[in-house]
């Protein structure tokens, strides 16, 4: 299971739409590793001027591999924590993640992180089974 949803929220899902904030808020909960890699990522990012800031650490177990999967993986938790973090995320391998500015979409260093070249240049070995 992705997220440890409290019947609360489940019973307002099931009556209409919930609150993004209670959503985040479940997802930081459920997804601590996740939740706070990309706050750190997105802190870094602010506090400079680069276009992103991304993660080369591989996580410390497979649970918190696990865990930033399967936030990266769900359109909503990740759409969710783009808008939280006011950020864009992208995603290579099994750990790899970067925090963009929203408005570097469209710049060269986006282009080139999202690229099957830079895809195929991140492989290795130890990332075949993760």
């Amino acid at each position: 299971m992705s997220l440890d949803v409290s019947p609360k929220l489940l019973a307002e899902a099931e009556s209409g739409d919930i609150r993004e904030a209670d959503f985040v808020d479940t997802v930081r909960t459920s997804l601590p590793y996740a939740y706070d890699l990309i706050a750190g990522l997105t802190a870094e990012l602010r506090g400079g001027t680069a276009e992103f800031a991304d993660n080369r650490t591989a996580p410390p177990s497979e649970r918190e591999r696990g865990q930033l999967l399967r936030a990266l993986a769900s359109d909503a938790i990740r759409g969710s924590l783009e808008r939280h973090f006011g950020v864009a995320l992208a995603f290579q391998n099994c750990h790899r993640v970067a925090a963009f500015r929203p408005e570097s979409l469209d710049g060269q260093s986006y282009a080139k992180f999202t690229s099957v070249r830079s895809q195929i240049l991140n492989q290795s070995p130890e990332f075949r089974d993760c």
